[in-house]
């Protein structure tokens, strides 16, 4: 056998050196491994995706748009598509890991927009950054609830919340007749503070009335109460009353935008509300403060006579007091007439009167099915009390309805129905009429035409007078004038200081004054010799001095 050579004993160790590994294989292994290692670790690092129905994908773009919570980035759109039936887009988000538990049921969606509402203006920031997508999970006292379910696909709002679900305060419920001024963003005061806001409205389920959805910022929720009372506060509220005019607002806010004033009419109740409570909105705040109306009672009263000026909504008034409200005005014939009389249907409240009057009836009556304000109704009709238009306002001619009593009135037959017939009596503006009327007929009556006729021919006569006046008698007058100067004048030529009778008058003035003084002399000698008169005069006498003289 041959021995080996050279080559074959080389030969087995070129294999074994043949199937040796090359180090370089370990590059790709280990870049493969790093792949898979980022691959996992990306997965378990990203977060959940859901998707957000909207009705247009206005400002949203993918890739770019961000998710906001708080304004806190926490998440990015992915992908937006048109949905299946193409009335809307779908917007695919992904959150970060971080923010997963923020999907839950409930969370709101928004795009977050420059907006311009009542209650301010929003997202102007977005004017540089651009749109982006606002979050509000679903919350209780400021932390997600772990009890609601986690959710994937959600409808987006078109318009952002008023009031976020993490806010501390309540929601409540107004019940309202209408809207009015009303409007999401309209302050809620309480004591001409803002304490909250108006956050939405709906139709009620009977569509006769509005629902306000109101909410009312912690701690001031804590005033609501059941005693609670909520009126419309927009505008301006005028009223003319003994103490002149009255002008009451809230803000020059409620005045432009509406608003709802509420406060506690009941100061004993101290609990507060509960969360989506139910309240009436009052038209005013004198109609929210005023008493509790109690059970209305409808009734219905027939008027022969005009109610112009009479309209729906006109008071009831007794004894100075509201106690009701015309709610309806119609017209019916009496066939046995053949004329229309008006049939006016109203609500009172004579509780209003006196809930101490109507609890003392209740007590009487004892079990008795007939309600207490029936029963007051009959006694006063029985005692006299009659319903009567009176003028309201004299510039308007407005129209209200008083419950008076007359002692005189005729009695009726009053019989408690379910809608009673109140008896009436005619207003004294009625017989007014009449009398003007009556006045009216007489004057109509006077002969104006002959008053006319003797009136022209007394006229005529008048004129003939005068002209007679100015032709007879008037030369008459002048020549009787003429001669009355003429003797004026010879009066003032005698009473001239150059004429004789002033020069006589005064020379006979000197010798009246010298026979004074001797008659003056002559008396006072004889006080002073009483006996000369007998005697005569003594020669040797002195001559008596005169009285008062000075020596």
């Amino acid at each position: 056998m041959p021995e080996p050579g050279p080559a074959s004993a080389h030969a087995p160790a070129a294999r074994r050196k043949g199937r040796r590994l090359s180090w370089i294989w370990l590059v790709p292994v280990i870049a493969v491994l790093g792949g898979l290692f980022l691959v996992v670790r990306v997965w378990m690092d990203a977060g959940p995706t859901a998707t957000i129905s909207f009705q247009t994908a206005e400002g949203l773009e993918a890739g770019k748009t961000q998710v906001r919570y708080k304004e806190v980035n926490v998440g990015l759109v992915e992908r937006v598509a048109l949905n299946p039936d193409r009335s809307g887009v779908i917007v695919t988000v992904r959150l970060d890991k971080d923010a997963s538990g923020l999907l839950q049921e409930g969370t709101q969606f928004w795009v977050v927009r420059p907006r311009l509402t009542l209650s301010g203006v929003s997202g102007l920031g977005t004017l540089l950054s651009g749109a982006y997508i606002g979050m509000d999970p679903a919350a209780l006292g400021g932390r997600q609830d772990a009890r609601l379910a986690s959710k994937s696909a959600f409808v987006g709002l078109e318009i952002p919340p008023e009031v976020t679900q993490d806010r501390a305060g309540k929601r409540f419920t107004l019940k309202a007749r209408d809207l009015g001024s009303l409007d999401v963003g309209s302050p809620v005061y309480y004591r001409r503070i803002p304490v909250g806001q108006v956050v939405g409205y709906r139709l009620d389920g009977t569509g006769e009335g509005v629902d306000v959805q109101v909410f009312i910022d912690a701690p001031n929720d804590a005033y609501v109460n059941r005693a609670t009372r909520f009126w419309n506060a927009s505008g301006v509220d005028f009223s003319v009353d003994a103490r002149g005019l009255q002008m009451r607002s809230q803000s020059l806010l409620s005045v432009i935008v509406g608003g709802v004033a509420f406060d506690t009419i009941e100061q004993r109740e101290r609990v507060a509300a509960k969360a989506d409570a139910e309240f009436v909105i009052f038209p005013s705040e004198g109609a929210a403060r005023a008493q509790p109306d109690g059970v209305p009672l409808r009734i219905r009263m027939r008027f022969d006579q005009s109610v112009r000026g009479l309209v729906v909504g006109a008071p009831i008034d007794s004894y100075g007091a509201a106690i009701g409200q015309v709610d309806s005005i119609g017209l019916e014939l009496d066939r046995t007439t053949n004329r229309f009389y008006a049939v006016v249907g109203a609500t009172l409240y004579l509780e209003r009167l006196g809930a101490k009057t109507m609890g003392e009836i209740k007590e009487y009556s004892g079990s008795s099915l007939e309600h207490p304000s029936g029963k007051l109704l009959t006694s006063m009709i029985e005692q006299g009390m009659r319903a009567q238009l009176r003028i309201g306002n004299l510039l308007t001619g407005q129209l209200y309805v008083a419950m008076a009593m007359f002692p005189d009135a005729k009695p009726v037959s009053f019989k408690m129905e379910d809608t009673p017939l109140i008896p009436t009596v005619p207003n004294n503006l009625d017989q007014l009429q009449q009398q003007v009327n009556s006045i009216l007929v007489k004057l109509d009556r006077v002969p104006f035409d002959a008053l006319g006729a003797e009136l022209n021919n007394l006229l005529r006569g008048t004129a003939s007078l005068v002209k007679r006046l100015d032709t007879r008698l008037a030369p008459e007058a002048q020549a009787m004038l003429r001669q009355a100067s003429r003797s004026l004048a010879a009066v003032g030529g005698v009473l001239s200081p150059d004429a004789d009778l002033p020069a006589s008058a005064d020379a006979a003035l000197q010798e009246l004054a010298r026979a004074a003084r001797s008659l003056r002399e002559l008396s006072d000698y004889l006080q002073a010799y009483p006996d000369a008169l007998l005697r005569g005069r003594a020669q040797d006498a002195p001559s008596a001095p005169r009285q008062g003289s000075s020596r």
